[in-house]
């Protein structure tokens, strides 16, 4: 009888908590099994550049909290927009994909031409900054040129060739908005890639590079930093106190610096909102890990440029770079 009593109860209590559990939101239970899949990362540039040197470290940290593997593939091709429109096209808005690149260079992009396929800055949005690394203008470390008057004077008296990544790039708007400060004339010469870009300056071939300041700080030997596009030098040692722009010239350009970041489509937020605050907590932990630190100064990036930003944060950066960039919309299509 006792038995009876006892299998009945069992049966009623488990029929009550399947009840319960059909009652709860879908949502919820998908909350409770996310993430059950590998996370995929589409890459905008190409293995082995600066948005993969970030990209790995920050995963190298971020598994530890959001508990799966990543599987990065990469996009190269047309200064980030094909890495772009394979994303857009591509990617389901599970939450599942994401996509990773350099927010400044890239949203210049959609300043210069819209994009195919898909509309900005509606259909997709940078969630979580990982870094925001300046740009700065710097020479051969053997160059007559010692500081940044001196790069002004020389181009007052003959053109500047200016090595640049790309032309559509925060820190080639920085260099023009300079030009027109100061009144010297600059040729900007896009050589594909921060590696490229260093050794047209380490050749002597060029004048000048842009870049951003954290792959020449690591390489003090060989280049020396003029200035940095940015409110204030955050990292005065590894720039050896390069001056400000803004400062040393008068000047109030917003902070032109590469900020590489996650993103994802609009889509994939509306839907999945569970899943997005999962995505953004576990993020976050990484920048209070100490691992996290640790591994950035192993490969000799500046921690100071290691720099948390969520969506609104991102979208102040995008708002700015739009701003700017449409007032040298037409040099940075390559027009006079």
């Amino acid at each position: 009888m006792n038995k009876l009593i006892l299998d009945r109860r069992t049966v009623v209590r488990g029929s009550l908590a399947t009840a319960a559990a059909t009652a709860l939101p879908i949502q919820n239970v998908y909350a409770q099994a996310y993430p059950s899949q590998n996370l995929k990362v589409m890459v905008a540039t190409r293995e082995g550049g600066g948005a993969d040197r970030n990209l790995r470290l920050f995963w190298g940290v971020w598994k530890k909290y959001f508990k799966t593997e990543m599987e990065a593939s990469f996009f190269p091709g047309g200064a980030g927009r094909v890495g772009y429109e394979k994303y857009m096209g591509l990617a389901k808005p599970d939450a599942y994909t994401l996509l990773f690149g350099n927010m400044g260079p890239e949203v210049l992009n959609w300043v210069v031409a819209p994009p195919r396929g898909f509309k900005f800055p509606d259909d997709y949005k940078y969630w979580l900054r990982v870094d925001s690394d300046p740009s700065v203008i710097f020479v051969n470390a053997e160059s007559d040129v010692k500081t940044v008057d001196d790069l002004v004077a020389l181009g007052k008296k003959r053109e500047l060739k200016v090595a640049a990544s790309r032309v559509a790039h925060p820190a080639v708007v920085g260099i023009l908005a300079l030009a027109r400060q100061t009144g010297m004339k600059v040729n900007i010469i896009p050589l594909s890639g921060g590696k490229n870009t260093r050794a047209g300056v380490k050749s002597r071939e060029m004048d000048c590079g842009v870049l951003p300041a954290g792959g020449i700080a690591r390489r003090k030997k060989a280049f020396r930093i003029l200035c940095v596009f940015d409110d204030t030098n955050r990292a005065p040692e590894a720039t050896r106190n390069a001056p400000t722009v803004n400062q040393h010239f008068g000047m109030s350009l917003p902070p032109l610096v590469s900020a590489r970041a996650f993103a994802i489509k609009s889509e994939a937020i509306k839907k999945h909102p569970d899943r997005m605050k999962i995505l953004q907590d576990s993020a976050k932990k990484v920048f209070a890990d100490p691992d996290f630190k640790a591994a950035v100064l192993k490969a000799k990036s500046p921690w100071e440029y290691i720099s948390y930003g969520g969506l609104e944060e991102c979208e102040t950066y995008v708002s700015n770079i739009v701003k700017i960039g449409a007032e040298f919309k037409d040099l940075l299509k390559g027009k006079a």
